[in-house]
């Protein structure tokens, strides 16, 4: 006897079946654009002090895109045409800024079309879902790109001029002998200018990105810790270019200017990081507890 078999649907088309060869061919057009991009900015942009996170951010980002593929596949694979039309502005947007930048040598228009152009990719071959699933990681490559310079400027001499202030007196008030003016701070025999890159523009805005990055790893469930934690990085930025600058005089004081100029100016370096780490982890600590009791109060009143 013949059994009636119950038959099977057409098999649909699995929508990752193409996307290989379309990721290769997407990848291979973004590094033959942007390896002489990025190879300029090292030579140029990121090759100075004040710019030399760039390539950190980057690397970072990439990280990040990479260690959230699995959940962008994944929500991707959800729809049936998870492809976006919307990429092809972007796309536009992004080849534009790119031959713009490089025709008249603006290289931060330039280094902008590469998270436009990531993002059009994105869109056209996975969608708005998986945007949503990759958004820090392309608003975090945004800190790599160089600032307006007009705009450093206004902004940079109040912050180094609050900075020394702050230094001076610290250091004043544990019987060291220091003055200012301006910016320059005189310890000893020795003169010591706060330049941009010990407390400007550019520090706070590369610890501002380390504490981003933070929130982004730590994942919080608490929203009043995050957007705690998120305001009080600026003073922890802050605080951690006051620490950076009184290292260094404490150097130049106690071993002399080759010493703050030379290695140990690295190592001061090393120090603005490390502190605004440690800071931003304290203040998370504290914030944690805040939280916590909150909620314990909370409880308290609800029973």
């Amino acid at each position: 006897m013949l059994s009636a078999s119950t038959p099977m649907p057409p098999a649909r088309e699995s929508a990752a079946g193409p996307l290989p060869v379309a990721w290769l061919l997407a990848l291979a057009g973004l590094l033959a654009l942007y390896l002489p991009t990025f190879y300029d900015a090292l030579q140029e942009v990121w090759g100075r002090e004040e710019q030399a996170h760039g390539p950190i951010i980057l690397g970072v980002s990439l990280w990040l895109l990479y260690r959230n593929w699995p959940a962008m596949l994944a929500v991707s694979a959800k729809q049936a045409n998870p492809g976006s039309a919307w990429g092809w502005p972007v796309l536009v947007l992004g080849l534009l800024c790119y031959l713009l930048g490089r025709v008249l040598n603006i290289q931060v228009i330039e280094m902008f079309s590469f998270p436009c152009t990531v993002v059009a990719v994105l869109l056209l071959l996975q969608g708005a879902a998986a945007l949503r699933v990759q958004w820090f990681p392309l608003f975090f490559m945004l800190f790599m790109l160089p600032l307006p310079g007009p705009f450093v400027d206004t902004v940079t001499m109040p912050m180094k001029m609050a900075v020394s202030w702050c230094a001076e007196h610290i250091l004043f008030a544990f019987g060291y002998p220091i003055a200012r003016s301006g910016v320059v701070l005189q310890v000893g025999q020795y003169q010591l200018l706060v330049a941009d890159a010990c407390a400007g523009l550019h520090t706070l805005f590369t610890l501002e990105a380390l504490g981003l990055l933070y929130l982004n790893i730590v994942r919080h469930g608490s929203f009043l810790r995050n957007v705690g934690l998120a305001l009080l990085i600026v003073p922890i930025s802050f605080t951690a270019n006051i620490i950076r600058v009184i290292t260094l005089t404490l150097i130049t004081y106690h071993f002399g200017d080759a010493a703050g100029q030379g290695f140990l100016h690295g190592f001061a370096g090393m120090v603005l990081f490390i502190s605004a780490l440690l800071l931003i982890i304290g203040v998370d600590t504290l914030l944690r507890g805040a939280v916590r009791t909150r909620a314990h109060v909370q409880n308290r009143s609800a029973k």
